[in-house]
């Protein structure tokens, strides 16, 4: 009997940020910060496959054509924000192997609701960034990027 070997997948989760193109675009190109660039191009390296946590349409594929809007999870109220955290890992859960290993590149307020809801599947889960500014993530990034 022939078994199949399922590896562990690294899925990189990236967090939208304000500064957008203008029209419809895929998801991968809407976003124009030097964060999101960099963000984009540590997980396109580093991991098989990424998506795009967006304040306004939840779990983002990268080709995904959407048009730009103004929301952040940043001052939404905390109901909606855990309404927001549950309807994207409904649909990570979905997408996800059992043993597959999570990078996340995110803010708190995208991460608070997320990660206790993810970690109940027993993913593994790594938030490399977690507790630096802006600036230092940046430097972090590019640091990473270097190697």
């Amino acid at each position: 009997m022939l078994h199949l070997v399922r590896y562990m997948t690294n899925i990189g989760l990236v967090s939208c940020v304000g500064a957008k193109r203008t029209g419809r675009v895929p998801a991968a190109d809407l976003y124009t910060s030097p964060w999101f660039r960099k963000a984009k191009q540590y997980v396109t390296t580093r991991c098989e496959r990424w998506y795009i946590l967006s304040a306004k349409y939840g779990l983002l594929c990268p080709d995904e054509l959407v048009e730009p809007y103004e929301r952040t999870l940043n001052n939404m109220p905390q109901v909606e924000r855990r309404a927001w955290a549950s309807t994207v890992s409904d649909r990570l859960r979905a997408l996800l192997g059992h043993d597959d290993r999570l990078t996340i590149l995110a803010g708190v307020r995208y991460r608070e609701f997320l990660l206790p809801l993810l970690s109940e599947g027993g993913h593994k889960i790594v938030v490399p960034m977690e507790g630096l500014t802006i600036g230092r993530q940046l430097n972090w990034l590019d640091q990473q990027l270097r190697r």
